[in-house]
């Protein structure tokens, strides 16, 4: 046994633990979903097994939330602990190693040394969501945006988008039967912008509900159809009813674009 490897072993035998933020990308088209479920296939789950296979222990992977069936995510973040020290984990080219086993719809891009109290979900200052609607049969975006060849107004969904902006209760868009304490969200941008056949719905905001971006997106689509006009779209809000809410848009077309933290803490500035 090498020098390093008796290190990891005493500190091992002494119950030292690190922090590590992983951070990954994923299509959502093959899994289950983020979190472990029992006999299904989770984005969560074979990643833990990967990284657990390569660490030689079980690793636990804490996610910044939880995405549904079929939604994807260009930058996501878990933390995990694990015996390891960082010097080692560099060592071992984990990232390559991790990228090897896992599925082609799960990426790993880096893993940072954090804050043993760094949490990946409660640190997280605001996340970016983009919906994507495709406005003509295209086989590049099957599975990968809503397919909707329907004439919309974007300019009668920009102005109801607005109202995202002006209101903090979003219960009407908000998954029922959740334990969740409040539906309360502060939305800082709201906005469409059209990409030759596709329409982008950009949304960021402090956190979101279970649900949320999509039931506004199916209700934001039912505006453009001139089903419901701007104040219509004003009285959902405000009922703070699911039930007065359009349907949810399919979850293919949800992707999870950033997620950002307070500044320093990915840095890798902080030294066991």
């Amino acid at each position: 046994m090498d020098n390093n490897s008796k290190a990891h072993a005493n500190r091992a035998m002494e119950g030292q633990r690190y922090r590590y933020f992983v951070k990954m990308g994923y299509l959502g088209s093959e899994h289950h979903g983020w979190q472990v479920q029992e006999n299904s296939k989770s984005i969560q789950g074979d990643t833990e097994d990967a990284f657990s296979i390569l660490l030689g222990e079980k690793i636990r992977l804490t996610g910044a939330g939880r995405t549904d069936t079929g939604v994807h995510a260009r930058e996501f973040y878990a933390h995990f602990d694990a015996s390891i020290d960082p010097e080692l984990l560099q060592k071992m080219e984990l990232v390559y190693k991790v990228n090897r086993i896992l599925p082609h719809t799960i990426a790993i891009y880096g893993i940072h040394t954090v804050s043993p109290r760094a949490h990946a979900r409660f640190d997280a200052t605001d996340r970016t969501y983009h919906y994507i609607i495709c406005t003509r049969k295209d086989p590049f975006y099957h599975g990968r945006a809503w397919i909707f060849e329907r004439p919309l107004d974007i300019s009668k969904m920009q102005d109801a988008s607005d109202l995202l902006l002006k209101n903090d209760d979003f219960g009407s868009f908000a998954r029922s039967n959740t334990q969740v304490k409040t539906n309360i969200c502060s939305v800082y941008e709201a906005k469409w912008d059209k990409q030759e056949h596709l329409l982008v719905f950009r949304i960021k905001a402090d956190r979101f509900l279970r649900n949320m971006v999509r039931s506004i997106v199916g209700t934001l689509v039912d505006t453009g159809l001139g089903k419901l006009s701007t104040n219509d779209f004003s009285r959902i809000i405000e009922a703070r009813d699911r039930r007065r809410a359009g349907y949810s848009a399919p979850a293919c077309g949800l992707y999870l674009m950033k997620i950002s933290y307070p500044q320093g803490l990915l840095t890798s500035s902080y030294r066991p």
